[in-house]
């Protein structure tokens, strides 16, 4: 009888150890149930980062920045044209801040209000170049040291595109850094939307108001 007893709660122990790795595999660990599982936690994607609550619309006619594409913004982001300096004020400042990689910033979101960094969007110099492409030639085009550059294939709203995340090592202060982006072609346009952290930003700060850009991505038209 004592035999039977001891059998009857080792095997309930069990059921009850295999149901509960069976729920852990549901979700990753830390994650609650009923909410959506990030694809990659951590280092270098940082899924787990959640989306901003948005505010504005960016993108599209009659907006401060006329783009083939919407996008949301962070409550407290405010987009803004960029104006690419041209003569004499081209040649003081360079094309430093608005050139890159073969692709010109076009729009850029300021979070500073609110805690947050920079949100750039730049278009390709040349129509309808690959996302991909366009990706590797930006990160090549800073002169900062680059290393640990990871690419994968993701859903932006209503577009497929290519994001890539990278390190840069500043070649006058040392300092490390890491940058993401994301380009998707529109309309015969290839843009490229990133953001990196910085000396005052950490990813906390600026990767909330990347997710909800690129994740509500949509066609001006």
């Amino acid at each position: 009888m004592e035999l039977r007893t001891r059998a009857a709660v080792l095997a309930a122990l069990t059921i009850g150890l295999l149901a509960g790795c069976a729920e852990d595999t549901d979700r990753p660990a830390g994650q609650a149930t009923g909410g959506p599982a990030p694809q990659a936690t951590g280092e270098p994607w940082y899924d787990e980062v959640a989306a901003e609550a948005p505010g504005d619309t960016a993108g599209g006619a009659g907006t401060p920045c006329p783009l083939p594409v919407t996008f949301p913004l962070a409550k407290g982001w405010k987009a803004k044209a960029v104006k690419v300096p041209d003569g004499e004020l081209a040649e003081l400042l360079g094309e430093a801040l608005t050139k890159r990689g073969g692709t010109t910033v076009r729009c850029e979101v300021d979070g500073r209000s609110s805690g947050g960094g920079f949100l750039r969007v730049w278009a390709t110099d040349q129509p309808a170049v690959a996302p991909r492409t366009a990706l590797e030639a930006f990160v090549a085009g800073t002169e900062d040291k680059i290393s640990g550059q990871q690419f994968r294939d993701v859903r932006a709203g209503a577009f497929d595109a290519t994001e890539v995340t990278w390190l840069a090592t500043s070649t006058l202060t040392d300092e490390e850094s890491r940058g993401w982006a994301l380009a998707v072609q529109a309309e015969g346009q290839t843009l490229v939307f990133t953001v990196n952290e910085g000396l005052i930003t950490e990813r906390t700060d600026v990767l909330p108001a990347y997710r909800l850009a690129t994740r509500g991505l949509a066609n001006a038209g």
